[in-house]
């Protein structure tokens, strides 16, 4: 997954912002400390941090959905379909009921 690509498409519209991952001055063992980027896409009332692996979609505040909140949540369970927060099948991520705005 390109997030510098998929972000270039995102903004769109919706504001799209790079988060600097800070990288380790010691000397560290990791498979993925070369992907570490991640980006911060905003909608009206909800949030998307993705990076090459994820997405995390958020809201600070409950509120309904409005449909650009709507529009980015399809997008981007549609560029990421995964429906569990790792790969072992009995871990299981479950969305919380929302509203949307009229």
């Amino acid at each position: 997954m390109d997030i510098d690509e998929l972000g270039g498409e995102l903004s769109a519209e919706f504001e799209v912002k790079p988060v600097n991952v800070p990288e380790s001055t010691v000397y560290e063992l990791s498979l993925y400390k070369d992907a570490r980027d991640e980006t911060l896409v905003r909608a009206d009332t909800i949030g998307a941090y993705i990076s090459r692996f994820r997405a995390v979609l958020f809201q600070r505040e409950r509120a309904p959905f409005t449909s650009r909140d709507m529009e980015l949540r399809r997008r981007i369970l549609e560029v990421y379909p995964r429906d569990r927060p790792s790969p072992f099948p009995w871990a299981f991520s479950e969305e919380e009921p929302f509203e949307v705005a009229e």
